[in-house]
């Protein structure tokens, strides 16, 4: 049985999927500074959703990638975090 780093290294030989694989690298990245600062709080995603004023499954939605967030959202999320918001553009 291959693992998953040898798994994911044959389907990114394909082009077609190494550009939807890259293409999602910015949402992969926010999640998962999203959920390591969360956690290094000690923080629940329902203590998260209280301090921002949402509910918990909106927190699910946005560490699972399945939830497009305003920058706004993502401001409250941050202050909840003690976190600073920067947005980049390269």
């Amino acid at each position: 049985m291959r693992s998953f780093e040898a798994f994911k290294k044959q389907l990114l030989k394909d082009p077609e999927f190494k550009k939807a694989y890259d293409d999602l690298g910015p949402e992969f990245e926010l999640v998962r500074m999203l959920i390591k600062k969360r956690l290094e709080q000690k923080m629940t995603q329902a203590q998260l959703a209280k301090k921002i004023g949402t509910k918990q499954s909106a927190v699910s939605r946005l560490e699972q990638g399945s939830y497009n967030p305003s920058i706004n959202f993502l401001k409250k999320v941050s202050k909840a975090l003690n976190a600073e918001l920067q947005i980049s553009i390269s």
